[in-house]
Parts: structure tokens; C-alpha cells; sequence
């Protein structure tokens, strides 16, 4: 399922459009042409793989302008379906107000209203508008709308089929109607006396009139998608693949019909027909197209594997009624019945019972999690054991779900920067193939044998180019790559953040909660001076519940586990990064670190040896002061993670600087990286200190990569060349981060830089590949090892050669779906 948006600000406006019928790199470059060449245009970015335009445009021009402009390039934008069911009209007027309302909306190709079934029909174009959103535009022409039935994913799926099944029909027949063509042709290097069995039966002549006819009817039918792309995109100027194939298979055509029908116009040595070059490169071009697209289809698996998570309907209880409703119907505020076994539908807060829910799904969690009342459950994990009752919370494109797909598709959508090198040659290369054609004919010409010689090496070079080989090296890696990262639970937000983790060279992390469980527990508590510690813990306790800090929750906890009552507070004060302040009973109290006790003026000596042993241990020291004067000294724990350790050692493995950042007092922060083999330590920071910290650490190492929970890490995320944030599970659009961990394990951010090295490794062996094959082979069909072997190669050979490429380098991208990261942890 696609969901593709259309976003909107103050200046520009974003769309992403499906274009139809790009073969290849320079089909991309033509698109991308066309479209910058719109006026309102900003920016445009044509994706192979994904097929798919992202386009920035401002009010001076409108998507219709821009698909427009698609269509005379030579291409197609796909439509897609909504059946809406509107609740509220009345008479015609309303249909009409409905009606007007849909087809102003942008994208919208057309909107039929029918006031007896109370349903709206839409055709849209992909990406420029969603069925949600025409549910606001109906909403603010005074109507209830819901989505009856889309056809967004499975449309797309069947138009992938469809061109698989067409392109295998198109091989067959292809051949089916070759086979007699090629035995007659080449007959005589496999059979002694083939040829002359031919002159004495039915004569050169027939057997060459057979081949013409055959050869005609395989180009102007299973053959004719070349002919009728490639010479339109030649006359226009703007050559692809398509017009290498044409013109090939055409010259191969003219020159055998002119030898069959006007021999004299031929000088007798070079009187050959070359039918089935023209028959073979067809079939092969499309036996290779065939596969691609076979190929191709596998690389969205991922997609259709996270789509597949969502139910078709729920159980929904309304009016006291149970009914079976599909999921486009729920409604935030449903009651929705789940069974064991059963999806959850959406996003939801259990309102009655208890169960285990699998989450695995979508957090990468092995474990299933106990669910009850006022608990969060997500759309798409797996109720194992108990029945409950949740209410839907988020629906439609608002789930985890959908933003996880949604997300997914953006990355896999995206160019990285190494696009651009490859952007600039493919510009450029199918005009440089002409050259080269044109210019080996002409050679041929003047030192060859003979003109049959030319032809040969002339069509050779058309066909064995391979334009779709460069065009699909980057995109098809992105697509699966990405795929497979949500499959592990890291999501990319960006997709360029695939090429730079892969660049860098350090990691740093965030400690609470990114390291430890972000669950700190009151370890040790000691009073000065016969002080009642009951007393002072209650005061601290009533203090620190006026803070949000995670070592807060943990003294108020081990107050309440005391059974203590906590008094009033006025006065509350917070400096971060040294401490909070209150009055309390009269008392001024006082809590934080060292130095937030030496700003006080407090005197810290008394207990100052008890806080630097307990720091030795790991845990985090704090002093309390009542009135200006020391009063205790406590320490909290913050439990390391279990997969902390493995995590820490598969970034050394893969030669990674693991450096920490935290607010923790120096000699906790530094037993805590003992303890795990961390490499530098940034401890007492404040939380604007962050960002220079993570400046140095650049300075230092080179490119870094900041892991923190998105929230309190805001800047540093930002500020780091890639922000890989710990999610919960549920909260993936977290927009500082340019990579999302779906789980709170920081074994995920070791396989994102992992899966970011494979990816990038995979790229660039796809293009050490398609860039190799046309650098070597391209000479090799003009014919340079004539000269030295007497070999010219067939322009058949080149066919099968260029369907190779292409299939190659999409099959070495599917590799990136069996990607196993080194972090694995049991």
C-alpha cells in the first residue's frame, strides 16, 4: 500500500506521483527534464525503482500543470480508486456542493456523486492526494464521509502483475515466432548440409522471405513497446533505452529487407539478411525485461509484508451492538473486541480485560507483553492468550502502522548523494552510445570487409548498452535495504542517512535510557548530624515530585514504598543541570549534584568520601541540603541493559570510537564506561553542553552518529550527522531523528550502521557492475578484438548480454533481504 502525501507550507508544497512506463536511467533523466522544466517547479527527483516522482512546487503551477507535463514526455501517472460513502446529503444541490468539492481538490482526476446509494466515486492521481484527506475536503463542505473501499495497494500490486504476466506473454510469442526465424538463420553451424537442403527445397529466397515475415510480425507485435517508445523519445531529442533497441533492430530489419527486396542496391559481397538478429535481440531484451520485472517485484516485499500486518475488519461494539466492520470503517473512540489469536485492528488503549500481546512485529521484541486496562496496544501485533476491549485511539494513516509504511516509503523513495555522480553520466550516455555507434559504423566503413561487417558492430553497440543496469543500481539496493531494516525494527527517516551511518566514525550515546534501563532505583540513603532520615527522605521525596527527572521518580518511589506522607510545597525552583530547590514545612530543601551544593555555598565534605565510593560503583550520587546546610547524601542505580554490552562490542567490531555523553557526576560516568569498554566520556553536562560536546567529538574523529530518545536529545540529534533515536515502540515520528529504533535495544542502532555498510557496499558493487559491463563491452561489440582474434560480437549475443545486466544487478540487490547484522543478540 502506497501512502504517498501531499504536504503543504507557507511557500512550497510536496508531492510524490507515480510515473508509469521508465525503463531506465535516461527515462528518469527525461522525466526529471520535464518536469524542473515547469514553471512553480523547485525541485524534482525521479526514482527507478520506486517509481516514483518527488516534486516541490510553489502556487505559480499545479499538479495537473505537472502531471500534464509527464504525459508529453512520453509517460504515464498512475490513477488510483476511492469509493466514499457520504452520510448527510439531502437533494442535488448537495451532490453538486460534494462533487465541486472532491474534483477542486488537488489531484483529484474526477468525482461522481450518487445521492440514491449515498456514495462518492473518485479517480486520483497516486501520491497527490490520499482518502483520508478527502475525507477533510468533504468534512469542510458540511458532509460525514467514510472510506467505503480502496484500491490503493491492491491496484498496485495487480499493475506489477499485470506487467509481469504481459512481459511473459510478450517472451513467449516472441520465441514462439523467433525459433524458425533463428533455425533457418544459423541452422547450418549446428546441422552439415542445412544450407543446402534449403537452396535445394525451397530455396534461399523463401527461406529469407520467411524470416522477413516472421521478423515483422515479432517487432510490429510483441516487439512494437520498443518502436513505439524509442523513436518518439530519438525525435524529440531525448533518446533511452528503448531507442538503442529500436534503432538496433530496426537497422537490422531495413538493411536485410533491402538485401531481400533490392539486392542490386547492395554490393554482392555484403548480401546477407540479419533477421534473426532483429528477431533474437527482441526476445531476449524481453526475456530480460520479463525478469526484471519479476525482480523488481520481490523488492517491494517488505512493504507488502508490513501491509499484510493489518486486519481486513474488527469486531466493533456500538449502540450496544457487536458488528463485523472492515477498517477504513472504525472510528476513533470505537469499542473494539479482540480474541485470542486475533490482530489488533488500530492503535488503541485496552478499556476491559487482560492478555499478552506479540509486538514483535513491529518492535523487534521477542517477548509478548501483558496488557490491561489503560494499557496502549498498536495495529498489526497478535493477541495471544486473553479477550479485551480496547478503544481506538488512532485510525487510518494516524496508526504506528501506517506512519512505519509511510515512513518506509519516503527512505526507499530517496536519492543519496552518490546518486548524483551516476545522475550526471546517465544524462548523457545514451547520446554517447549513438556516437559511439555511428562512429564504429563509419570505421567499419572505411577498414572493414565489407557493410555487412558494419551493421553488425553498429547494432552490437546499440544493444549491448545498458542504461537500465545504471538507473537501477542505487534505487533497488535503497528499496530493499530499507525494507529490511523495518523488518528489524530501524526505520529510516531519511534515506540519505543510509550513506552517511556507513560513513561514520564514532557513536556517541546518550546514557539514561539509552544505555540503562531509564528506570533508576534509590540505592543507598545517608543523613548527617542524628538527623531523622524518615523526615529528610519525606522532604526530599515531596520536593522531587515537582520534577520530571527520571532519578526523581525513583526517590518519590522508595518514599511511597516507606509509607510516608509528603508534605506541602511552595517556593519550587529547577536549575538543570544542577539541582531542584523548594520550601517545605517552613525548611528550605535543597537537592542535586556537587556543584549545585557548592553554588549553594553547602558545605559537601562531611560526606563527600561516602559519594565518591559510591560513584566508584556505577550509581549516581546526590546530596541534600535543609536550609543551607548538608543534610544527606543518596545515590540512585540505573540497571545496565542486558544488550548493552553485546551492543558496545559489535561497534568496536566494526571499528567504531563508542564515546558517552551524560549529566552524571565524572567518577559514575566513568565506572559505567569501565564496565562496558566505552572509549571517551563526556560526564556533568549541562543539557545545552550536549551539542559542543558532540562538536569536539567530530573535531576528534571524524563523522558521528548520536543515539538518544528523541525527546530530552533534541539538539544533539539534530546536531550529529546522523540522529538515531530509541523509540518505544509507539512513537516513530520523532522528528529530529534521521534513523528510528522501534525497540528501546541498543543492539538496533549497531545493525543500522550494519545494514547501512551492507547497503552501501551492495550499491556500489551494483555499480562497479553496470558502469564495468558498458565500459568493457561496449568496445568489445564496436569490434577491438578484431583485430587480434577475428571476433565480432553477435548483435543476439549483445541482447542476452544487456538483459543480463539489468537482471544482475536487481538480483544482487534482493541479497540485502536474507542481511543478517552482526549485533544479532540471542
Amino acid at each position: 500500500m502506497a501512502l504517498d502525501k501531499t504536504t503543504q507550507d507557507a511557500a512550497t508544497r510536496h508531492a510524490r506521483i507515480r510515473v508509469e512506463g521508465m525503463t531506465c536511467a535516461s527515462c528518469v533523466g527525461r522525466v526529471q527534464r520535464a518536469v524542473s522544466a515547469v514553471p512553480g517547479v523547485t525541485n524534482a527527483s525521479v526514482n527507478l525503482a520506486t517509481e516514483t516522482l518527488d516534486v516541490d512546487f510553489t502556487d505559480d503551477t499545479t499538479p495537473a500543470v505537472i502531471t500534464e507535463a509527464i504525459k508529453e514526455a512520453g509517460y504515464e501517472t498512475a490513477e488510483e480508486e476511492v469509493t466514499l460513502t457520504i452520510q448527510g446529503m439531502t437533494c442535488a444541490s448537495c451532490v453538486g456542493r460534494v462533487e465541486r468539492a472532491l474534483a477542486q481538490a488537488d489531484g483529484v482526476i474526477s468525482a461522481t456523486v450518487n445521492l440514491a446509494n449515498e456514495t462518492a466515486h473518485v479517480v486520483y492521481a497516486s501520491g497527490l492526494i490520499t482518502p483520508q484527506a478527502m475525507l477533510d475536503v468533504v468534512a469542510k463542505a458540511g458532509y460525514e464521509a467514510s472510506i467505503k473501499s480502496s484500491d490503493d495497494a491492491a491496484r498496485r500490486d495487480e499493475r506489477r502483475a499485470d506487467e509481469i504476466v504481459t512481459m511473459r506473454r510478450r517472451t513467449i510469442w516472441a520465441a514462439i515466432i523467433s525459433v524458425p526465424v533463428i533455425t533457418l538463420a544459423m541452422g547450418e553451424h549446428f546441422v552439415p548440409g542445412f544450407k543446402e537442403f534449403l537452396e535445394n527445397s525451397i530455396g534461399l529466397w523463401t527461406a529469407w522471405t520467411i524470416q522477413f515475415v516472421l521478423t515483422t510480425i515479432v517487432m510490429a507485435w510483441p516487439g512494437r513497446i520498443f518502436l513505439r517508445k524509442g523513436f518518439p523519445a530519438l525525435f524529440q531529442g531525448e533518446p533511452d533505452m528503448n531507442s538503442l533497441v529500436a534503432l538496433g533492430t530496426s537497422a537490422a530489419w531495413i538493411y536485410s529487407t533491402v538485401v531481400l527486396f533490392a539486392p542490386s542496391l547492395i554490393p554482392e559481397d555484403s548480401r546477407g539478411v540479419y533477421y534473426e538478429a532483429a528477431a533474437a535481440i527482441v526476445t531476449l531484451i524481453l526475456l530480460g525485461r520479463w525478469l526484471e520485472a519479476r525482480a523488481k517485484g520481490q523488492t517491494g516485499a517488505a512493504i507488502r509484508h508490513l501491509v499484510g500486518l493489518r486486519p481486513k475488519s474488527a469486531r466493533v461494539e456500538r449502540n450496544g451492538q457487536i458488528m463485523e466492520l472492515d477498517l477504513s470503517d472504525i472510528r476513533v473512540g470505537d469499542l473494539i473486541h479482540l480474541r485470542p489469536g486475533e490482530r489488533v485492528a488500530v492503535d488503541g488503549e485496552v478499556a476491559e480485560g487482560t492478555s499478552y500481546i506479540d509486538e514483535s512485529m513491529i518492535t523487534g521484541e521477542p517477548m509478548p507483553v501483558e496488557k490491561g486496562p489503560g494499557d496502549e496496544v498498536t495495529g498489526g501485533t497478535i493477541n495471544k492468550t486473553g479477550a479485551l476491549k480496547y478503544r481506538a485511539t488512532r485510525v487510518g494513516a494516524d496508526t504506528v502502522l501506517a506512519q512505519i509504511i509511510r515512513m518506509v516509503e519516503e527512505a526507499q523513495g530517496a536519492k543519496l548523494p552518490i546518486q548524483a555522480m551516476v545522475d550526471k553520466i546517465t544524462l548523457r550516455f545514451v547520446p554517447v552510445v549513438l556516437g559511439i555507434a555511428a562512429l564504429t559504423v563509419a570505421v567499419w566503413l572505411i577498414f572493414g570487409p565489407n557493410i555487412a561487417y558494419a551493421l553488425v558492430a553498429g547494432v552490437a553497440v546499440l544493444i549491448i548498452a545498458c542504461p537500465c543496469a545504471m538507473g537501477l543500481a542505487t534505487p533497488t539496493s535503497i528499496m530493499v535495504g530499507t525494507g529490511r531494516g523495518a523488518e528489524m525494527g530501524v526505520l529510516f527517516r531519511k534515506g540519505d542517512a543510509l550513506q552517511t551511518l556507513s560513513d561514520v566514525r564514532v557513536i556517541a550515546l546518550d546514557k539514561t535510557g539509552t544505555l540503562t534501563e531509564g528506570r533508576p532505583e534509590l540505592s543507598d540513603f545517608e543523613v548527617t548530624g542524628g538527623l531523622d532520615a524518615d523526615e529528610v527522605l519525606a522532604g526530599i521525596a515531596a520536593l522531587e515530585n515537582h520534577s520530571e527527572h527520571p532519578i526523581a521518580s525513583a526517590i518519590v518511589a522508595a518514599a511511597n514504598e516507606r509509607g510516608l506522607k509528603l508534605p506541602d510545597v511552595v517556593e519550587f525552583g529547577a536549575e538543570p543541570g544542577f539541582g531542584v530547590s523548594a520550601r517545605v514545612d517552613g525548611k528550605v530543601y535543597a537537592a542535586g549534584a556537587d556543584r549545585y551544593m557548592e553554588k549553594l555555598g553547602a558545605d559537601i565534605t562531611p560526606l563527600k568520601a561516602k559519594a565518591e565510593a559510591l560513584a566508584t560503583e556505577g550509581k549516581t550520587p546526590l546530596f541534600v541540603a535543609i536550609d543551607g546546610q548538608l543534610a544527606a547524601v543518596l545515590a540512585v542505580s540505573d540497571k545496565i541493559k542486558e544488550t548493552t554490552p553485546a551492543a558496545i562490542k559489535a561497534f568496536h567490531e566494526m571499528g567504531l570510537k563508542v564515546a558517552m555523553l551524560t549529566g552524571d557526576n565524572r567518577k559514575t560516568a566513568e565506572a559505567v564506561a569501565r564496565s562496558l569498554g566505552i572509549d571517551d566520556v563526556a560526564a556533568e553536562i549541562l543539557p545545552d553542553g550536549k551539542v559542543a560536546e558532540l562538536e569536539a567529538l567530530r573535531e576528534q574523529y571524524g563523522k558521528l552518529a548520536f543515539v538518544g530518545d528523541g525527546i530530552n536529545d533534541a539538539p544533539a540529534l539534530a546536531t550529529a550527522d546522523v540522529g538515531i533515536a530509541i523509540g518505544t515502540g509507539t512513537d516513530v515520528a520523532i522528528e529530529s531523528a534521521d534513523v528510528v529504533l522501534m525497540s528501546g535495544d541498543l543492539t538496533g542502532a549497531a545493525r543500522a550502521v550494519d545494514l547501512s555498510r551492507s547497503v552501501m557496499r551492495n550499491i556500489k558493487q551494483n555499480l562497479f557492475w553496470a558502469f564495468g559491463y558498458n565500459v568493457i563491452l561496449i568496445p568489445v561489440a564496436a569490434g577491438v578484438l578484431y583485430p587480434f582474434f577475428g571476433l565480432l560480437l553477435s548483435p543476439a549475443i549483445a541482447a542476452g548480454a544487456m538483459g543480463i545486466s539489468s537482471v544482475f544487478v536487481v538480483s544482487n540487490a534482493l541479497r540485502l533481504r536474507r542481511f543478517k547484522p552482526k549485533a544479532e543478540v540471542a
